[in-house]
């Protein structure tokens, strides 16, 4: 029997969705395939997969294929743009392209397009990178779901009922589908790493300032803040689309352009030799336990690094509970004002709302509701309503800031007082969250993993490990605490879905992030598109 042309289509479309970005720019240099047929195969993928998942809320389809069909035609010609010649990329909403908008969730900036692009966007398309869409976000990029007023809610390709991750749970979506092999998101409290760890994939958290701001539209970060440093970071199935992006994000010039980019080169990870490399290894921050498969993982991960020659001891962070005191006093400190004006009188998403509504207690309030919740049973949440403090005057501010210095000079000590290169340890506590959770389970708590590194400004990438196993969802003990209650739900029934490990270094070592979780990778092998009549019914 002879398959249908339709048959042979999906299947041919299977394979091209498949390939990682650095394969397809292979594949189209070598002219073993055109870009108009690698952009057609991905822009079916994503109408075939989007109306589930609700992954690119911008489609820029028809200009796609004028540039492949330009990519093509240069190519021909003998032009090979650049190391992206013809492959297609996502980008997350909060980056502007122009005549597109930037709403970062906000309802009245739908209908503002954008003029203008910045430089990280401009390097991507000068490498030969085409622009397939702009993915889904949470409001104002807040909290670890990608839902809000204006797009509506993503949800997980692995798992409908579980969302993706935020706030660049859109791009981790669409490429965990299929629909694009490369992504650029952000990341502020974890924002890209939750997602990758959410949907396996991979993902970097540059360091502090390594790439500029330029990119984001002014009305979605708070301008001035200088407290926690958000980085712009790449997202894909390959570590090696990670590095071949950052080597395009990171080319030297860039400080030209935005004088706060300190003119560091770019280190190359494949110099990087494992054997003696000194790694510290924690499964417990002792603020919020993880899943036992969350737990597995990064043993998991250690030992494979053991293999390769690394040196892996344990090690405990030094109290992570300050650490998140510090990340949310800071991010806070102006008492959302600026996110207030943002939001004019657009709907809130709630779980905006109800942070707004928190920060605007006064002490005398907070403090014995706090003495009440720990009286209940509530810790995890009497944590985190001490941690916000609401806005604070110049001198409470640069104290908080200064208590950040000496928490990072601590931190780093411990670092040298063991040697170590690197660190291995869990990027959320828990595997992909229902929908709705992240208001109970937020960086406060199972997101704390990810919040330290924010904080310290440290580069940290995740990459996927293994799977949770059925039988090992949960053993986490059910008291008064709503919060471990939540997270106990959130573990039932969490079989098959993706966990990551984390990789964390020193400022500027990059290399070092990529070439562990390069290790892992020819470990576990290369991520394959999720597939399934769950996302095509």
């Amino acid at each position: 029997m002879t398959p249908s042309s339709s048959t042979l289509s999906s299947h041919e479309d299977a394979v091209l969705t498949s390939l990682s970005a650095s394969e397809l720019a292979c594949h189209i240099a070598e002219g073993r395939l055109s870009s108009q047929e690698v952009i057609e195969a991905h822009i079916r993928r994503i109408e075939a997969v989007n109306p589930r998942l609700n992954a690119v809320v911008v489609s820029l389809f028809e200009q796609a294929r004028a540039e492949a069909r330009k990519a093509d035609s240069l190519l021909a010609q003998g032009t090979l743009v650049g190391p992206l010649h013809g492959v297609p990329i996502t980008l997350k909403e909060q980056f502007m392209v122009s005549g597109t908008p930037t709403t970062v969730g906000i309802l009245h900036q739908k209908s503002r397009l954008m003029e203008q692009e910045g430089p990280l966007v401009k390097r991507l398309r000068q490498a030969g990178a085409i622009i397939l869409g702009k993915t889904n976000v949470s409001q104002l990029l807040m909290y670890h779901e990608s839902d809000n007023p204006v797009y509506g809610r993503t949800n997980n390709p692995w798992n409908l009922a579980r969302t993706p991750g935020g706030s660049s749970g859109g791009e981790a979506a669409i490429l965990a589908a299929g629909g694009s092999p490369l992504g650029l998101g952000g990341d502020f409290g974890g924002s890209i790493r939750v997602p990758a760890h959410f949907c396996g994939l991979y993902s970097l958290l540059p360091t502090a300032r390594r790439l500029t701001h330029h990119d984001t539209a002014p009305h979605a970060y708070v301008g001035g803040q200088e407290g926690i440093i958000a980085q712009p970071a790449p997202i894909a199935r390959s570590v090696e689309d990670l590095r071949l992006a950052m080597n395009i994000l990171t080319a030297p010039g860039l400080n030209a352009v935005d004088p706060l980019v300190p003119p560091v080169p770019w280190p190359d990870p494949t110099t990087v030799s494992l054997i003696g490399l000194r790694i510290g290894m924690y499964t417990d921050n002792g603020v919020f336990s993880v899943a036992p498969a969350v737990r597995r993982a990064v043993e998991e991960a250690a030992q494979v690094l053991r293999a390769r020659g690394a040196i892996v001891e344990s090690w405990n962070p030094p109290n992570v509970a300050e650490a998140v005191r510090l990340y949310v006093g800071l991010v806070g400190a102006d008492g959302f004002a600026t996110y207030k004006r943002n939001l004019a009188g657009d709907p809130r998403d709630r779980r905006i709302s109800f942070n707004m509504r928190v920060s605007s207690l006064p002490g005398i309030v907070r403090a014995p509701l706090v003495g009440l919740l720990r009286r209940s049973g509530q810790a995890h949440m009497a944590s985190s309503l001490q941690s916000i403090r609401g806005a604070l005057s110049v001198d409470p501010y640069w104290h908080l800031v200064e208590e950040r210095n000496q928490y990072r000079e601590r931190f780093l000590a411990a670092l040298n007082a063991d040697h170590f290169d690197a660190l291995l340890c869990p990027p959320h506590a828990l595997p992909a969250l229902t929908h709705g959770s992240s208001g109970t389970l937020n960086p406060t708590n199972a997101g704390s993993y990810a919040i330290l590194y924010n904080l310290l400004g440290l580069p940290a990438g995740v990459a996927p490990v293994t799977h949770v196993y059925p039988g090992e969802e949960s053993e986490r003990s059910v008291g008064k605490d709503s919060v471990e209650r939540v997270a106990r739900t959130v573990e039932m029934g969490s079989a098959g879905l993706p966990v990551g490990v984390q990789v964390v270094a020193r400022s500027w070592r990059e290399d070092i992030v990529l070439a562990l979780m390069a290790a892992l990778e020819e470990h576990t092998g290369p991520c394959i598109p999720v597939s399934g009549d769950a996302l095509l019914s």
